[in-house]
């Protein structure tokens, strides 16, 4: 698996310049809330997906005042070697993403090779907010471990916004329409089916992390809501080419799929206490990671960022014991506790690093916190 031995960051947040060497075990970061714990686990989501895993906007992420940032990373790889990856932004749109100062032909080509999965506050958007944050979510998952599918949600994309554009225009052509909407028939019916297969793989392996961290309290599930479950893609855009002409968008796709997350039978989002809904995101994430191993043949870098937080110490005994107990790879955890963080992770290995966050600057700590 892929180490990172090091970060350099510049102008990331409120990170202005830091250099932070890392444990190839488990590395804690404690401070307090806006010091920069959540950045610095951002910034390693970043270096390995190429965008923030908690703010999709981009302009978020320039450090006040500055017009560009970069973050770049050396990790040992799997066959003992080191490589070093870079990423440069500017606020004009630009990004430039380097293997050992080389630039990738595409972006997209970076996706995977350093495998990633984050835990944050940011989560409860899967549960609370719309079924965007859950195909992003999965696109997300996927595009790291499916690079056909990472390419039909490209090519899906680019000819569904060529598709919106003509449908905004006074005549919309109708052949052209057809046109479009044979093209997309491919890639959204593999999507489709890639997403099915993603929801029929996850349902068991989350229900029995969840078990595991409530003790089996309750029961959670998976289903995966797709309008091409029931019709044809070329039939369901033809069926709504009226509602689309009107509304002057395609209203109707797998850019509308949702994933419904049940407790007891009952969504979640309205039946879960927030430790409820924090166990089921955590067992989710828990599951991602799981699958992401199998596919990639070696474990993703752990980011769990305000891990604690919402969650009983019960819960939070029993999520330690699972991490402790399975082959986990490179372990990022944030908290506010030091205490608890020294307490709780101190039983699980003495392989660990401590780091105090202030204020965008992290200050590496020997021995006790």
């Amino acid at each position: 698996m892929p180490v990172l031995q090091k970060i350099i960051i510049q102008d990331f947040r409120n990170i202005e310049l830091q250099e932070v060497s890392f444990s190839p075990n488990i590395n804690c970061i404690w401070g307090g809330n806006g010091e920069g714990k959540t950045n610095l686990l951002d910034a390693i989501h970043y270096l390995s997906m190429t965008k923030s895993g908690i703010r999709p906007a981009e302009k978020f992420n320039f450090r006040h005042g500055c017009n560009s940032f970069a973050i770049s990373g050396l990790y040992t790889m799997e066959d003992g070697s080191c490589s070093r990856f870079s990423i440069q932004v500017t606020d004009g749109g630009d990004k430039k993403v380097l293997k050992d100062d080389k630039p990738y032909g595409r972006i997209s080509d970076h996706i995977g090779v350093l495998p990633v999965v984050m835990v944050s506050p940011a989560d409860t958007e899967l549960v609370s907010e719309s079924g965007e944050e859950r195909r992003r979510f999965v696109n997300s998952f996927l595009s790291q471990t499916d690079r056909k599918y990472l390419a039909d949600m490209q090519q899906y994309n680019r000819l569904l916004a060529q598709r919106n554009r003509l449908l905004k225009e006074e005549r919309p052509d109708p052949e052209l329409l057809d046109a479009f909407d044979s093209r997309m028939a491919g890639p959204a019916r593999d999507i489709a089916a890639a997403r099915e297969q993603f929801a029929c793989s996850m349902k068991p392996l989350v229900s029995r992390y969840y078990e595991a961290i409530s003790g089996g309290r309750e029961k959670v599930s998976i289903r995966y809501k797709s309008d091409l479950q029931s019709e044809e893609f070329i039939s369901l855009m033809r069926r709504h080419r009226e509602r689309d002409l009107a509304s002057r968008y395609t209203v109707s796709g797998i850019h509308r799929d949702d994933f419904i997350f049940t407790m007891e039978d009952f969504p979640i989002r309205r039946c879960g206490s927030q430790g409820q809904q924090k166990s089921f995101l955590v067992a989710l994430k828990f599951a991602q990671y799981e699958v992401m191993k199998n596919v990639c043949g070696m474990p993703p870098a752990l980011l769990l960022d305000d891990l604690f937080d919402k969650l009983d110490m019960d819960r939070v005994g029993n999520m330690l014991q699972m991490v402790a107990g399975h082959d986990f790879g490179q372990i990022f955890l944030s908290d506010t506790d030091k205490a608890r963080t020294e307490s709780l992770v101190d039983r699980i290995t003495s392989d660990r690093a401590y780091f105090k966050a202030s204020a965008g600057t992290f200050s590496k700590i020997d021995g006790e916190l």
